[in-house]
C-alpha cells in the first residue's frame, strides 16, 4: 500500500510538472508576436529572419512524436507541448511566407516543404521498427538532439551580453519562460524516468538560471549606458 502510494504521488508530480511546462511554453511561443505585428504593419519581412521559426518547428514536430504512446511510455504532456508549439510555428512561417519578397519567399517555402519530408521521413521510418525499445531510442536520440541544438540562440545571446555588457537583446520574460518551462520538464522527465526529457531540459534550466544571473548583474549597466547605440541589428538576412 505504502508503494502504490509513493507510485501515486510521482504521477501527480509529473502530472504537476507537465501541466505547469505547457502553461509557461505560452511565454516563449508568444514572444514572437511583437516581431509579426511589424511585419504585418509594415507588410514586409524586413532584416528578420525566418530560418528560426522554421528549425522551432521541425524541433516541435520530432519531440511532439517522440511523446505519442506508440514511442514512448506516458509522455503525452511532451506531446502536447510541442503540438502547441507546432501550431504557433506554422502560423509564423505562412506570415513570414505572405510578406517576404519573392526571393525569400520561394526559399521558406522550400525549407517548409524540407521540415515536411524530414518529419514524414522520421515518423514513418520510426513505424517501421517494429521492436518498441529500438524505436524508443531511435526517436529519443533524434528528439534529444534537436532539443539540445536549440541551445545555440541562448549560448549566442549569454555571449552577446557578456561581450556587450547589456541585456538589452535578452527580454527579462524570455529569460524567466525558458527557465520555468525548462525547469518544469526537467522534473517531468526525473519523475517519469526519462532521460530524453530531463537531460535536454536540464541543460535548458542551466541555461536559463545563467541567463537570469546575467540580467540581474547587467541590467543597471544596460540602463547607464542606454544612450549609446549597441549595435545596429541582429536580424539575419538568410531566409
Amino acid at each position: 500500500m505504502v508503494y502504490l502510494g509513493s507510485l501515486e504521488s510521482l504521477y501527480a508530480c509529473k502530472d504537476a510538472a507537465g501541466i505547469a511546462g505547457n502553461f509557461f511554453a505560452f511565454g516563449l511561443f508568444l514572444s514572437p508576436v511583437p516581431t509579426f505585428r511589424r511585419i504585418i504593419r509594415n507588410e514586409s519581412t524586413e532584416q528578420f529572419s525566418g530560418l528560426p521559426y522554421i528549425y522551432a518547428l521541425l524541433n516541435c514536430l520530432i519531440t511532439a512524436w517522440y511523446g505519442l504512446p506508440m514511442i514512448s511510455s506516458d509522455n503525452i504532456l511532451v506531446t502536447t507541448v510541442n503540438s502547441s508549439g507546432a501550431l504557433f510555428q506554422i502560423v509564423y512561417v505562412a506570415i513570414f511566407i505572405k510578406y517576404a519578397e519573392k526571393t525569400k519567399k520561394w526559399k521558406m517555402v522550400g525549407l517548409l516543404m524540407s521540415v515536411i519530408i524530414v518529419f514524414a521521413i522520421i515518423a514513418l521510418g520510426s513505424l517501421l521498427i517494429a521492436d518498441f525499445e529500438v524505436r524508443h531510442l531511435t526517436v529519443g536520440f533524434l528528439s534529444c538532439a534537436s532539443l539540445i541544438s536549440m541551445f545555440a540562440s541562448p549560448l549566442f545571446i549569454i555571449n552577446l551580453v557578456i561581450r556587450t555588457r547589456s541585456v538589452e537583446f535578452m527580454p527579462f520574460h524570455l529569460s524567466l519562460c525558458t527557465f520555468l518551462l525548462s525547469t518544469s520538464f526537467l522534473l517531468y522527465g526525473i519523475f517519469n524516468f526519462d532521460p530524453f526529457v530531463y537531460v535536454p531540459n536540464g541543460i535548458g534550466a542551466v541555461l536559463g538560471v545563467i541567463q537570469l544571473f546575467l540580467f540581474s548583474y547587467y541590467q543597471k549597466s544596460s540602463r547607464d549606458d542606454s544612450t549609446e547605440p549597441l549595435i545596429v541589428s541582429y536580424s539575419c538576412t538568410d531566409a
